[in-house]
């Protein structure tokens, strides 16, 4: 049994969802939004860091998956974005959880079984995988497709290790 936390990041609204996995079972267990309400950057990192931080004392997760930076065409909104995914992953490492990083087209693969999946059909198919009475907002039900990413990833892992504990690689510590 694992809780995992899956983080969306971003500057002015991070996601995040938490599920229950057990053996090939996936429980949700809760998401939401963290939304920032300053002007500067340093004020909204330390709103994310408090988020998160809040998140991770709520459910007490085993293992924290986040998204990838993708470089898009405005280097500016890239460097925002990895700040937010910084500020995330510090919370988690502050509290000795294992941090994996997953690449958005996986994290697609994952879920919808194609990379090239826009957001409705993620967020359908977390609805779907999960058993949610209703649709979550965008950025949790992206964040809930990072956990699950990192559920069938994990689980690939132990299976292939042929052992009970999985890869340690591509984790922080």
């Amino acid at each position: 049994m694992a809780i995992i936390l899956g983080i969306d990041p971003g500057s002015r609204i991070t996601g995040y969802g938490v599920i229950r996995q057990v053996g090939r079972q996936l429980e949700y267990l809760g998401s939401g939004c963290i939304r920032t309400s300053c002007d500067d950057i340093p004020g909204r990192l330390h709103q994310i860091y408090a988020g998160v931080t809040e998140v991770i004392t709520q459910f007490r997760p085993d293992d924290f998956a986040i998204e990838e930076v993708f470089m898009g065409k405005n280097a500016n909104s890239a460097l925002k974005l990895g700040q937010a995914r910084g500020s995330a992953i510090v919370a988690a490492v502050n509290a000795q959880i294992p941090v994996s990083e997953y690449a958005a087209r996986l994290i697609k693969q994952a879920v919808v079984g194609k990379g090239s999946a826009d957001k409705v059909q993620v967020q359908h198919m977390v609805c779907h995988m999960l058993k949610l009475p209703g649709k979550p907002q965008a950025d949790a039900a992206d964040a809930l497709a990072v956990a699950i990413c990192h559920a069938h990833t994990h689980k690939t892992l132990v299976a292939m290790a042929g052992q009970a504990s999985g890869s340690k690689r591509g984790r922080y510590r």
